[in-house]
This record gives structure tokens, C-alpha cells and sequence, in this order.
């Protein structure tokens, strides 16, 4: 099985959800010592152990409801030959950012999103589309002239679970073709929905860098659940 340090940081890097279990005291002579660690999801051992199928199997039963409280805890788990306590330490996974294109508007999004807390990957079409995405994840196309973004769009339509948000740059009347071709491949209504356009809050946005800001707004609202209007709009002079 391999080393839980080198594979916590495998599966953070890869955007996953995992827990980290990790004894801090032992009582009597349970089979386990101060130190064993064990990297959960939750389904499944990933890495160690806790020195027993019984401990393992009670930080598994464990392992789900950290991942929605975020909250680290100690737990004790019983054994006939003793006791260990456990420190518990969910690591929940960064959103994804995908950013598709090489453009001016996509490399300022790109060096920005990092910022606030997204993993971001970039890829120039749908030759390097990222194979491992992610499950919290959000793209932004910023090419609507992309020779292959009908392929790109339903390849990520097609994906499970769907992108939390998937958008693309340009107005309705740069756009509507696009969704129209992919209407003509099967895809459904509620599946075309899916696909924001355009992008961003409305912030008057001119230069690449403007535009870059306001769909960086619109993202951090959409994560947060906000609206994304004004907290106390401006007096006028």
C-alpha cells in the first residue's frame, strides 16, 4: 500500500476529498501505536492503517460525515485489547478551475483564479483536456471561434458528475450556433442549460484583464452561493 504522506498529496493534487486518521494515544495493548496513520475517502482505505481491520473499519464509518463538516475531530475506537485515541483531519478538495484556450482574457483568469482558492488547469482545446478533473468542477471557454469547442462542450456535458458551472465566453449571437449544433447531436434541452453564456458579472468589463475579473467574480459567487450584486450600491457625486 503506498506511503500516506506521498499519496495525501497525490489525491489534494488531483482535487479529491479525503481524511487523514492518525492515532495520538493508546490504551492497554490495543493491536496499533501512537503514529499509525490511515488516508480515507469516502468508500475506502486509500493508504496505512490504523493497525487493525476494526480500527479501520470504525474511521471509515467516520470518514463521510467529516468530509461534509469539514471539522476535524478526535474519536476513540474500542478494541478487546484496548482502546486508541484518533485525530481525524478532513482535507477537503480546492474547486477545479478549468480554463479552455490560450487567450488574453483565459491566461489573466488563469494567473488570478489561484488567488482565491481554485486548483486551475488549462488546456488550448479538446486535445488536452485534463483526464482528471475533479469533482467540484468549473470551465470557463474563452474562444466562441474554437474550431473544436462543440467537441470540448459535449465531452464536459458528457462528464459525471457535470461541471458545477460551465461557461462560455461570448454573447448569445456568437454562441446560439454552437448550442444549436450540439441540440443536433442529441443533447437535450436541460443539458444546454447547463452552459452559461455569456460569462461574468456585469461590471462594464472593456480590456482582457476587466473581463477576466468579472468572470472571476461571477465563479466566487457561484462557489459561495451569492447573487454577486452590490452589498451597498454607490451614491452618485
Amino acid at each position: 500500500m503506498p506511503d500516506v504522506e506521498i499519496e495525501l498529496a497525490r489525491r489534494l493534487q488531483l482535487g479529491e476529498e479525503v481524511v487523514l486518521a492518525t492515532v495520538v494515544r493508546t490504551d492497554g495493548d490495543p493491536p496499533s501505536a501512537a503514529g499509525a496513520k490511515a488516508l480515507l475517502d469516502r468508500g475506502r482505505i486509500l493508504a496505512g492503517t490504523l493497525g487493525c481491520s476494526e480500527f479501520d473499519s470504525a474511521a471509515q464509518a467516520d470518514a463521510g460525515g467529516l468530509l461534509e463538516s469539514g471539522q476535524p475531530v478526535l474519536r476513540t475506537y474500542q478494541h478487546d485489547l484496548g482502546s486508541i485515541e484518533v485525530y481525524l483531519e478532513p482535507h477537503l478538495a480546492e474547486p477545479t478551475l478549468l480554463v479552455v484556450a490560450d487567450t488574453p482574457v483565459g491566461r489573466a483568469l488563469a494567473s488570478w483564479a489561484g488567488e482565491t482558492g481554485f486548483r486551475v488547469l488549462s488546456a488550448t482545446g479538446l486535445a488536452d483536456l485534463p483526464a482528471e478533473l475533479g469533482g467540484d468542477l468549473y470551465v470557463v471557454h474563452t474562444n466562441h471561434d474554437a474550431p473544436d469547442l462543440p467537441d470540448v462542450l459535449a465531452r464536459l456535458l458528457e462528464r459525471r458528475p457535470p461541471p458545477r458551472y460551465l461557461g462560455l465566453m461570448g454573447s448569445r449571437r456568437h454562441t446560439g450556433h454552437h448550442l444549436d449544433a450540439l441540440a443536433a447531436r442529441g443533447f437535450a434541452p436541460e443539458a444546454l442549460a447547463r452552459i452559461q453564456s455569456p460569462v461574468g458579472l456585469n461590471l462594464g468589463a472593456r480590456t482582457p484583464e476587466e473581463i477576466a475579473l468579472s468572470m472571476l467574480a461571477g465563479l466566487v459567487a457561484v462557489r459561495r452561493g451569492a447573487p454577486g450584486g452590490w452589498l451597498d450600491p454607490p451614491r452618485s457625486a
